[in-house]
């Protein structure tokens, strides 16, 4: 608490943004002067807030929650200069009335936190590392239907025109000059590339809060798609870690006229962005404890408990599917043809695998798995502990994962999959839903509350889209 006070005086903060998640994913905020922590009591005591205007929070008659500081994760916005804008940003958990006890509605305190410390009581810590992708547009009018026919003359479906789709403003796909073509995005330099700049600086103002990047890249599809990874984190972190990429790649964007977007799939016919999950197990502490997963006489490199961990994976795929890949969206990425995995298998290198063992450095601190069936529209408090959670009943309960797909599994048979007993993960939001509610794990990692308000929130966000007419149907029927 005092490291925090003096960060906030010695930088003469004048506002303290408090950050928290609602039970979809999406950061909330809400401002207090950085005189109520440094001459106030609100370390100690916390702020009040009606919990009942939170999707997915408390009732009306049960709204009075307390926003409890996590001092150790404040830190100064970086690129605000203006001094009466001075502004940190700190993360915390959000407490029952009176500050009593965690409220069983919070992501990160209930969830993330709660798991964090049942596995230190085990002696083990957990690392994960997401690839988030995004992509920035120049601007997006979502009136503006183009029937273009540069991707698909045949619009996909046998049509002699291309099918009505709302394209976004970028500089990679006008005309007049350098272009990008669609799935041809991955490692394009500039100029094809217009977003190196701009990744430059969400990089430095990345490094500033914490949130260290590896490396940063233009990804495969058009139009400003792009990946910046940064270096792994624990459970709680990293999905504080997670926001502040998302708080500076919007406002960083925004400074330089440009939009950000982490919706799954905004270009038809082109490829999605994924978030695929690195994740290790330790014993004691990362880097400087066991790497539970590493054996260096296997020939992957894989230990037996890595192996269980791989098993618990798949076991729970298709109802951790509804936590990792939550939106109508998320399921137009994850269909054959664009790199998102579908099938729930294993396989190292391999990455048409679900879950991937990457085979770069071959040292037992570099031993981890990739789980690519998550997107990043996902609450990462949520879809981290769920991982967590199923790996670990994998090792509990020793759930062979079967030997790893060495082939290509997209060009497999049918006949093929079914020989290596290779599923599929559900094809629709609804579809991931009722897999979940079926999951007695994952009922118990979010808690009967957040489980409830998560599937009556998700089932309602369905019946919406079920309701809607699309362009596409008026243009498919009107004429029948």
């Amino acid at each position: 608490m005092e490291g925090a006070k003096k960060l906030l005086k010695d930088n003469d903060v004048k506002q303290v943004l408090c950050a928290f998640s609602d039970v979809r994913g999406f950061m909330q905020t809400f401002s207090i002067p950085a005189r109520e922590f440094l001459e106030g009591g609100a370390f100690e005591n916390g702020i009040g807030f009606d919990g009942s205007s939170i999707r997915g929070f408390k009732t009306i008659e049960a709204s009075d929650l307390v926003w409890m500081p996590d001092p150790k994760t404040t830190k100064i916005i970086p690129w605000i200069d203006d001094p009466i804008q001075k502004t940190a940003i700190m993360f915390g958990n959000v407490y029952e009335a009176w500050g009593a006890e965690m409220a069983d509605c919070d992501p990160r305190g209930y969830v993330a936190t709660r798991y964090e410390k049942l596995l230190k009581d085990e002696g083990m810590s957990a690392i994960f590392g997401p690839e988030i992708e995004f992509f920035v547009f120049e601007g997006m009018d979502p009136t503006n239907l183009n029937w273009d026919m540069w991707v698909s003359p045949n619009g996909g479906a046998g049509d002699s025109w291309g099918p009505p789709r709302i394209m976004p403003e970028s500089s990679e796909i006008s005309a007049g000059g350098f272009f990008i073509r669609p799935k041809e995005g991955y490692f394009r330099p500039p100029p094809e590339d217009t977003t190196v700049e701009y990744r430059n600086e969400l990089t430095y103002y990345l490094d500033k809060l914490g949130v260290q990047i590896e490396y940063h890249h233009h990804e495969v599809a058009t139009a400003g798609q792009v990946e910046l990874d940064f270096k792994p984190k624990t459970l709680v972190d990293v999905g504080d870690a997670f926001y502040l990429y998302k708080f500076a790649a919007k406002n960083i964007a925004a400074m330089n006229g440009l939009v950000a977007t982490f919706m799954p799939k905004p270009l038809y016919l082109d490829n999605a962005s994924g978030m695929h999950t690195h994740q290790s197990l330790w014993k004691g502490e990362p880097f400087s404890g066991e790497a539970l997963f590493a054996d260096p006489d296997d020939d992957y490199m894989l230990s037996q408990k890595a192996r269980y961990y791989i098993g618990g994976l798949l076991e729970h795929a298709k109802a951790l599917t509804a936590l990792c890949c939550p939106s109508i969206n998320s399921y137009k990425r994850l269909v054959p043809g664009f790199e998102a995995p579908i099938y729930v298998c294993w396989s190292p290198r391999n990455r048409s695998a679900l879950v991937r063992v990457p085979m770069y450095l071959k040292k037992p601190s570099a031993i981890r798995l990739e789980y690519r069936g998550v997107d990043p529209s996902c609450n990462p408090y949520l879809a981290f502990s769920a991982q967590l959670a199923a790996g670990l009943d994998g090792i509990k309960k020793k759930i062979d994962p079967g030997d790893p797909v060495l082939e290509d599994v997209y060009e497999l048979s049918p006949e093929k999959k079914r020989e290596f007993g290779i599923g599929e993960l559900p094809t629709t939001l609804r579809d991931a839903l009722d897999h979940l509610a079926s999951d007695e794990l994952m009922r118990e990692v979010l808690g009967s509350h957040i489980f409830d308000a998560f599937m009556s929130l998700k089932y309602d966000e369905w019946n919406q889209y079920c309701l809607y007419i699309t362009p596409w149907e008026i243009l498919k029927y009107f004429d029948i």
